[in-house]
């Protein structure tokens, strides 16, 4: 599996547990979220957040978020995962005046308006794990449905 990873990602993952199997890494640049796979960019892609930047992007950040949402929909597959859990957002454990409840609100606000899932990992391990799960799911789904389409109409792999 090769992983893009987006080079204006400030701590990227690594991928380096023995659990990830044959992962390779590299920079690029990515329209849409931190970590896609290559040549499917414009197909799947995830955003990571750490929970005072996920505070920051309901804030400050909002309208750029907000747009980057909303490219995100294009894609078959996308998510928000976040190093953090749902009760450390609820309970206001971040480095911001908002509000706990309207940054629970805002969070839940974007799931529904725009059908994107924000998965609360609750650490940076767990987020980790959790994206390369889901670009892994994505890509096992992708080569099955392709290998599908190659034996439907009768065409040869080595050709």
């Amino acid at each position: 599996m090769k992983i893009v990873v987006d080079s204006r990602e400030q701590r990227p993952f690594t991928f380096a547990h023995e659990r990830y199997g044959d992962v390779e890494v590299a920079p690029g640049t990515l329209q849409t979220g931190d970590y896609s796979l290559v040549g499917l960019a414009d197909k799947i892609s995830v955003e990571r957040k750490g929970l005072d930047d996920l505070v920051g992007c309901l804030c400050k950040e909002r309208e750029r978020f907000e747009k980057e949402l909303q490219r995100a929909v294009g894609l078959d597959a996308f998510c928000v995962v976040i190093e953090a859990s749902w009760g450390e957002l609820a309970s206001g454990r971040f480095k911001s005046k908002m509000n706990a409840h309207s940054a629970c609100q805002s969070v839940t606000s974007f799931m529904v308006r725009y059908k994107i899932p924000f998965v609360f990992a609750g650490s940076r391990q767990g987020a980790e794990y959790i994206t390369w799960s889901i670009l892994h799911q994505y890509l096992e789904g992708t080569t099955k449905r392709l290998k599908s389409i190659i034996k439907a109409h009768g065409v040869d792999d080595a050709a």
